[in-house]
């Protein structure tokens, strides 16, 4: 299989309807040569119909798809040479492993001695050189996973698209075939697709994500850019855990008042004028507690949670308000107990979000 061999990916203001339901709303989006994109969204969000748009299975309303720059629309799915992996493997269950990763070479007639040596390159990629003549009932649900992107690969797509392709494996084996597939994705530098609704899955892949919602792209930024500034209430609630208290921009606009008397301070550029009712965001592991402080507003820690290298603390604020917050562990320090008094604020005014409050 040839290294860097990625396409660029180009959609033009594609839509889609089933009758009278709109389930694509003008999406632009430009994938890179060699760019893994995460289309993140829950379900129904049109994720999966703008899969299905690109790989040719179904035509868009309107819109083009454009592979390097080239209109495919007019080809049929078989001949826009996109490879596509699904959650449930779609392997050929009377097939032999060697024989499901020829299938797609045969159909495009290849001589027989190549597609030995390719199917044996395949199984080698994937680290299955030993399972070549079991049925897929023979192989666990990684391994079947492996194999059929083995399959996928062989033919050398110009896309690779990934469709929910990890929700059927338990947590550990999902996150070894993260770690799999974007090392080959890397590897070979092939432009790949992965619909999730998976923010872990997501965040830990991309290059960068498309946050979907109703049918439409909400934003598309770097994992880091999605999380740390989310450009909508939805994105920011949707992506990650996240603290809400409702407050308004004070006099000076450089701070949110909230009720319970508490002023926390806003990063610069907020665009909020002073006075505007807001919903303000605080993420668990940006929440300061301080069991001494004055500052913050204060509360009670009515749960806590250790979780490995970190403790989640649940505090009900005396607003009536419950917030979590997130901590390291300190092997030297024993948590904080349930009843214990506490003020939490943001660790800095970056760490404070706010959003027009919703009417």
């Amino acid at each position: 299989m040839d290294k860097r061999a990625g396409h660029a990916l180009r959609l033009e203001h594609i839509g889609h309807r089933f009758q009278a339901f709109e389930a694509v709303r003008d999406v632009d989006l430009e994938i890179g040569a060699g760019e893994l994109v995460a289309l993140l969204g829950p379900s129904g969000c049109g994720k999966s119909t703008l899969l299905r748009i690109v790989s040719g299975f179904l035509r868009q309303t309107s819109g083009r798809v454009l592979f390097d720059g080239v209109p495919v629309d007019h080809l049929a799915a078989d001949k826009r040479g996109v490879g596509i992996v699904f959650q449930n493997y779609a392997l050929f269950p009377h097939m032999t492993v060697r024989q499901n990763v020829a299938y797609g070479l045969e159909a495009r007639g290849w001589p027989r001695a190549r597609i030995g040596a390719r199917v044996d390159e395949m199984l080698a990629m994937v680290h299955m050189e030993a399972h070549g003549a079991r049925l897929p009932k023979q192989l666990s649900g990684g391994q079947q996973q492996r194999i059929a992107l083995a399959r996928c690969l062989a033919v050398d797509p110009k896309i690779l698209l990934l469709d929910e392709p990890f929700g059927a494996l338990d947590k550990n084996l999902r996150l070894d075939m993260q770690m799999e597939v974007k090392r080959l994705q890397r590897e070979y530098g092939i432009t790949t697709i992965l619909v999730t609704h998976d923010q872990e899955e997501a965040l830990s892949m991309a290059d960068r994500i498309a946050v979907m919602n109703r049918g439409a792209i909400e934003q598309i930024a770097t994992p880091a850019g999605i999380y740390d500034q989310p450009a909508t209430a939805f994105v920011n609630t949707f992506v990650g855990a996240t603290n809400l208290l409702d407050g308004h921009v004070a006099a000076d606009g450089g701070a949110v008042e909230l009720a319970g008397g508490a002023a926390w301070r806003l990063a610069p550029g907020h665009g909020l004028s002073p006075g505007t009712s807001v919903r303000v965001s605080v993420r668990p592991e940006h929440c300061g507690m301080d069991a001494h402080g004055e500052d913050g507003l204060p509360g009670s820690v009515d749960a806590v949670l250790p979780l490995g290298p970190q403790v989640v603390y649940g505090v009900r604020l005396d607003t009536g308000v419950s917030v979590k917050v997130s901590q390291p562990r300190q092997r030297t320090q024993q948590p904080l107990a349930t009843g214990a008094r506490v003020r939490i604020a943001p660790v800095s005014p970056e760490a404070c979000l706010v959003f027009p409050r919703p009417a």
